[in-house]
């Protein structure tokens, strides 16, 4: 049987701090009132046995010179504790707090004749005073843990509020938002001392404005790049075309195809890196979407249509151009580093594209997939997977990456599906008389 789990909200630092200081608070008014409460106890029982000796000596002189003994005195009296009578019948002398009546006295006791000659002191008063004492300590205790605790939560939440944004910031960094900071007032003045959150949150806008830096250094270089390639291209591409027929200038040419791709390539990862794509969004049938982008790969790739049992299409709402891309650059990867036969299924607003070849690496699989990685030593510059993933995301569909069971690579992508307005109810009107 597994072990049960605690709520999620014990894992919290506030509640962490808050048990940490009732415990302590709890356990430090515990010693002070066990210190208070003994010491009080020692001087109020020495105070009362002070008392009961000295009237236990004036009984001790009444008796030996025959006078009357004073109430509650003398040989053997009733409620005399046993202990204490047999102290005394051994000749010993002491006192021992007891109770007779039903209220507490303080026996005194000393040998007489081989018996206890004993006595009596109210101790009532002194038991009373040492009951207040414990319930003002009690008292005391109670309201000093609970003022400890709210100026403890009081304080605790200050921080732990610092760290949820903080944490904040961080998810948004995460998330593609490099222009996120913490912006905590103690990192403004270098001057002023700073506590351990202002320290991480200074460290974290730091972090966050360096990798901006050399994020945009590298969005620019890899944009300066293909733009300056594209001059020079063009002039080869032309000058290719000049070759005199044979396989040399085949070559020459399908190399120059490979490099403009890969320009174009890198011009649009440069502006998806800069966020500046705008959608161009419509509705559509999907099935002939997809069947209009395979028939463009110019590739065999069967198209498959499941969940269409009621006859009504799937319509969905993107961006025609942006989705054939992501749909062309899944089947081209397909073929380029899976295996035949390559499918594509539509089921709904899913549509997967499988090959039957090795499948994808585990690192695609973990991180998604990486810019001029193609792993297995495979063909290509390995941008096609990340266009496709970026132009997803600029759509608002979701692109996943899976290996079936069987063998061979899925990509499963899910586009938003249209919902179409809902139609306009009749305004019921007042009928005029006489109509």
């Amino acid at each position: 049987m597994s072990r049960p789990r605690p709520p999620a909200w014990t894992a919290s630092l506030a509640w962490k701090a808050g048990l940490f200081i009732t415990v302590m608070c709890c356990a430090l008014a515990a010693l002070l009132g066990a210190l208070v409460h003994t010491e009080v106890t020692r001087r109020t029982v020495g105070q009362e046995r002070d008392k009961a000796l000295s009237r236990l000596a004036d009984v001790t002189s009444a008796y030996e010179t025959g006078e009357a003994l004073p109430p509650g005195s003398g040989l053997d009296p009733p409620g005399l504790p046993a202990a204490l009578r047999a102290l005394a019948a051994g000749g010993g002398r002491g006192t021992l707090v007891g109770d007779r009546d039903g209220r507490p006295v303080m026996w005194a006791a000393a040998p007489a004749d081989g018996r206890a000659l004993a006595t009596q002191v109210d101790y009532g008063q002194s038991a009373r005073t040492i009951e207040s004492l414990d319930g003002a300590i009690a008292g005391s205790s109670v309201l000093a843990i609970t003022a400890t605790l709210m100026a403890g939560a009081f304080a605790v939440t200050r921080v732990t509020r610092r760290l949820h944004q903080t944490a904040r910031v961080a998810r948004r960094i995460s998330a593609g938002d490099l222009d996120a900071r913490v912006g905590d007032p103690r990192t403004a003045d270098a001057s002023r001392p700073q506590d351990e959150v202002a320290t991480v949150a200074a460290a974290l806008d730091t972090m966050a404005a360096t990798l901006q830096r050399k994020l945009l250094a590298e969005q620019r270089f890899t944009a300066d790049v293909a733009h300056e390639l594209r001059t020079p291209l063009t002039g080869l591409s032309a000058a290719a075309e000049l070759l005199p027929p044979g396989r040399p200038s085949e070559l020459v040419r399908d190399r120059v195809r490979t490099m403009r791709a890969l320009t174009e390539d890198l011009l649009e990862i440069s502006r998806l890196d800069a966020g500046t794509e705008h959608v161009d969004l419509g509705v559509y049938e999907l099935v002939p979407l997809v069947e209009r982008a395979v028939r463009a790969c110019g590739t065999a790739v069967t198209v498959r249509v499941e969940g269409a049992e009621d006859g009504v299409p799937v319509r969905v709402e993107t961006d025609l151009r942006r989705l054939e891309r992501v749909l062309g650059n899944l089947i081209a990867n397909a073929h380029r580093h899976g295996g035949p036969p390559v499918l594509a299924t539509v089921d709904g607003p899913v549509v997967t594209v499988r090959d039957h070849g090795p499948g994808f690496p585990d690192y695609l699989l973990a991180d998604g997939p990486r810019r001029f990685r193609t792993g297995g030593g495979g063909r290509g510059h390995g941008l096609g997977l990340t266009i496709a993933a970026g132009q997803a995301a600029v759509i608002g569909a979701r692109l996943e990456f899976r290996n079936a069971p069987d063998g061979g690579a899925v990509a499963l992508l899910t586009l938003p599906v249209h919902q179409p307005p809902d139609p306009p109810q009749d305004t019921p009107r007042d009928t005029p008389p006489g109509a």
